[in-house]
């Protein structure tokens, strides 16, 4: 393993500084692979994320009278965790159903989304004076998110909409021939 205690005090604090972005960065990687349910990667991923730990604090521990050693601990956590939101960010692993809202009624929202190119199931509804609405549902890949919600407000910019994450999507429609959405990555052996 590499001893970080080694090295000259002018590279010992970038170093720690470095190896504390990698390993916050990998924690937050790793935090959200559980949530979403990827053991395997959250497993391989804590792994890595704990030796650089040791190594970072243990050159830490092992200078206590260098004040900026200390420093760039933190500064390196501080840091890693902007980078982890930003690299979460940008992987985008899972799904989102988004719940949109239209009081234009009439299947307009759904029919636009459908034409666009977006697989949608409208339900009608009621709003809060009794008036039609339309319920419009989709689940799509959190990569591709930022293009529906676009689509959504160019089709109808009164609409209400949410998104909430999902953990698992099934499509049992698949087994008929059709996916009734397209989405994210496979959940292929996810068993609980």
């Amino acid at each position: 393993m590499i001893d970080l205690t080694q090295l000259d005090p002018i590279w010992l604090a970038p170093a720690i500084f470095f190896a504390r972005i990698v390993d916050v960065s990998l924690g937050t990687f790793r935090a959200i692979m559980v949530i979403r349910g990827h053991r395997i990667v959250a497993t391989g991923v804590g792994f890595v994320e704990s030796l650089l730990w040791i190594m970072a604090i243990g050159s830490v521990m092992t200078h206590l009278d260098a004040w900026y050693l200390t420093i760039a601990y933190a500064a390196g956590f501080a840091c890693g965790n902007y980078v982890g939101i930003r690299l979460e960010a940008r992987i985008a692993i899972g799904s989102e159903l988004v719940r949109a809202i239209s009081v234009r009624s009439e299947g307009q929202l759904a029919s636009g989304l459908r034409e666009a190119g977006w697989d949608t199931v409208a339900v009608p509804g009621t709003g809060p004076q009794g008036e039609p609405v339309d319920i419009v549902l989709a689940v799509q890949s959190r990569r591709r998110m930022r293009d529906l919600l676009a689509a959504i407000h160019e089709i109808d910019p009164r609409a209400v909409y949410t998104t909430s994450d999902l953990r698992r999507v099934h499509d049992g429609a698949a087994s008929r021939g059709r996916r009734l959405f397209a989405s994210g990555w496979p959940m292929r052996g996810k068993g609980k």
